[in-house]
């Protein structure tokens, strides 16, 4: 156990230690901050690191084990309407302890949080039973994606523009460390006991649907709260002078997130109780193991959104605004322009849909899956409040300018990587030619000769 968690922290530090170097870099150069405020952000990022390889530990002993486990179950149910009204509430008790979505949530004026982290939630439970769905039913992933990202796109004419990038960071930041891990395991599970030649294939394709779910609820909440009259205020750093008060800010802030993880987890460890207690599906050692893992988790995430939350937003926001008011040759082009994120999304949601069509189903369902966990840790906590300061400094629309980010992110790998899918195929392709050019040359030398 301790070798794993040592190496769940060297990967949480490959993560975070690029950004805190260029942190470092900017307080030396073109943004100065305050000695305080830059041991506020040393000490969230302590905290981050630790925070985020407990809590991968705790996923990969209690997250996974526990969604293939529940899949395979559920995939021995008689009756299909049973694994898929279980896996509305799996999904929703699942997103609830989502430490990006809380972190998301955090950062949204225009919708109060709890309202805005149920709904994603409900999101994320009804597109887990469409997923479930899909699999029973063997539904092409690619038909399924182009009905709700065109149902998407025809809701987004209804709903203010000044919403539209927040449901589109909502859909990547829910597919995080803990929602990822039970939510592809369960699709394994699901399609481990069928043995015909797709079963492989649509174990894919869950993380990528259940993104569409809090893009769908996000942008119905945007047309009933009217969040183009919400005012976003940023985030104080508080006035350090010693080190000893930084450490006091930390120790003043744990009490509330050790309640708020504990009503987020709490749960999903009432959720493993009733399944094992129906099933008697664990060994003891098992059921230790997972137990373990929800300890891991629940400590893991207390520790990083009191990172996160204290320091190292905070300070991401600060420095966002300080190069946003200087004018520093800032590289966040629809920030400084107000250019509409839709130029971006409608071109590339379309080209990664229409490649769906040209390459395997394989690669298609890694891509959308890939889209969903791509915009990791690192993209909610720091570069997304990084836009907000920069947005803020230059007079921008947080709601429309700022927020964006996480989707921008999460796009890219739907189309690199069924890029990736469509070069291979072509390769196939040409070598099966060559190879049948050469066969077709030495039938004709065969034939010539016995000719002769």
């Amino acid at each position: 156990m301790k070798k794993h968690l040592e190496e769940k922290i060297w990967e949480s530090l490959s993560s975070v230690l690029p950004i805190t170097a260029i942190v470092l870099l900017l307080s030396i150069s073109i943004t100065p901050i305050s000695s305080g405020t830059l041991v506020l952000f040393l000490f969230g990022a302590l905290l981050l690191v630790l925070g985020m390889g407990m809590f991968t530990l705790g996923a990969d002993l209690a997250m996974t084990p526990m969604g293939e486990g529940m899949g395979i179950e559920l995939s021995k149910a008689k009756k299909s309407r049973y694994p898929i009204m279980i896996g509305l509430v799996f999904g929703i008790i699942i997103t609830l302890a989502e430490p990006d979505l809380q972190v998301l949530a955090e950062q949204v004026p225009a919708i109060p949080n709890l309202v805005l982290i149920l709904a994603v939630a409900a999101g994320i439970g009804v597109f887990m039973m469409i997923a479930i769905i899909r699999i029973i039913f063997k539904i092409p992933l690619n038909r399924m994606l182009i009905v709700f990202y065109t149902a998407i796109f025809l809701l987004i004419c209804f709903a203010p523009a000044s919403f539209i990038p927040v449901s589109f960071d909502s859909g990547g930041v829910t597919t995080g460390p803990i929602t990822v891990p039970f939510i592809m395991a369960l699709g394994v599970g699901l399609a481990a006991l069928r043995s015909d030649k797709t079963s492989q294939e649509d174990s894919f394709g869950l993380v990528s649907l259940c993104s569409i779910g809090p893009i769908l609820a996000v942008l119905m909440l945007g047309i009933f709260y009217k969040p183009e009259t919400a005012v976003y205020e940023m985030t104080a750093v508080a006035d350090i002078t010693t080190t000893r008060l930084a450490a006091r800010e930390f120790v003043r802030a744990f009490p509330a997130y050790l309640k708020e993880v504990a009503i987020a987890v709490l749960p999903i460890a009432l959720m493993f109780v009733i399944f094992q207690a129906v099933t008697k599906r664990y060994k003891r050692r098992h059921v230790i193991r997972i137990i373990s893992g929800l300890v891991y988790t629940y400590v893991g995430l207390v520790l990083f959104l009191t990172g996160v939350n204290v320091g190292f937003m905070p300070t991401g926001q600060f420095i966002g605004a300080t190069i946003g008011a200087s004018s520093v040759g800032i590289a966040m082009l629809r920030i400084l322009t107000g250019i509409s994120i839709m130029w971006f999304l409608v071109p590339g949601y379309l080209i990664s849909l229409l490649l769906s069509f040209f390459v395997p189903k394989m690669y298609t369902g890694i891509a959308f899956d890939s889209g969903g966990v791509a915009s990791g840790p690192m993209t909610a906590t720091f570069l997304l409040p990084f836009a907000m300061g920069a947005c803020n400094a230059v007079g921008g629309d947080i709601l429309t300018d700022a927020f964006g980010i996480v989707a921008m992110v999460a796009m890219t790998p739907l189309i690199t990587i069924q890029v990736l899918g469509l070069t291979s195929e072509l390769k196939k392709h040409a070598i099966r030619r060559y190879y049948q050019n050469q066969l077709e040359q030495e039938e004709d030398v065969v034939l010539y000769f016995d000719s002769e």
